[in-house]
């Protein structure tokens, strides 16, 4: 298994040969100087540490539900990923919900799971998807939602070129999959109806 010192010292490398690919050497520019090194230590600690977490030990744990117990959501939850198609950064706004089932979790957990799945290599729509898969599976949730409202790079800086362009994805499981009555409370209390009515 490859240790972390290891992994910085390849992506370190890394680095350093894209700079000396596109004429600037670290060595002859002294603001390059340590470029190689911040930036793999940038991309390991910030950008792809949601490789290093594990959705099952995020959610371990728990209290017993109290009988019965509403849906609980959070929202307005910051959060940056790297899409895989250009390693550009997207960042916004998750909003997760879930009905409980046997248990619940302190709320710090939610924001820590979204970051689990976003800090990776990976899209947007597997974000939402992997956050409802991992309540209902890891945690026993009878329905899980999740809403992410995200700016992407990629439709900014490159392509289309697109400022102020959002990217709306959305997963549900169980019965807020299947109660519409349900998931209109958790689209109404994130303000989707508002804003799509703009």
């Amino acid at each position: 298994m490859t240790t972390r010192d290891e992994k910085e010292a390849k992506l370190s490398k890394a680095f350093e040969d894209f700079l000396r690919a596109v004429g600037r050497s670290p060595g002859t520019y002294q603001e390059l100087l340590d470029t190689p090194v911040r930036a793999s230590q940038m991309w390991l600690d910030d950008l792809l540490d949601g490789y290093e977490w594990n959705a099952e030990d995020i959610l371990s744990g728990g209290i017993p539900a109290p009988k019965d117990q509403g849906m609980v959501i959070i929202k307005d939850l910051f959060f940056h990923s790297v899409c895989p198609h250009h390693l550009l950064p997207c960042h916004g706004l998750a909003h997760v919900a879930y009905v409980p089932g046997d248990k619940i979790i302190g709320f710090s957990k939610i924001p820590r799971l979204v970051d689990c799945f976003a800090h990776r290599l990976t899209l947007q729509e597997e974000i939402v998807q992997k956050v409802c898969n991992a309540l209902t599976e890891h945690l026993g949730a009878k329905g899980a939602a999740c809403v992410i409202d995200a700016e992407q790079l990629c439709m900014i800086v490159r392509g289309v070129r697109k400022p102020g362009s959002r990217a709306l994805t959305s997963a549900y499981n169980g019965v807020l999959k299947k109660d519409k009555y349900l998931r209109m409370e958790f689209l109404n209390s994130i303000g989707a109806e508002e804003s799509s009515e703009k």
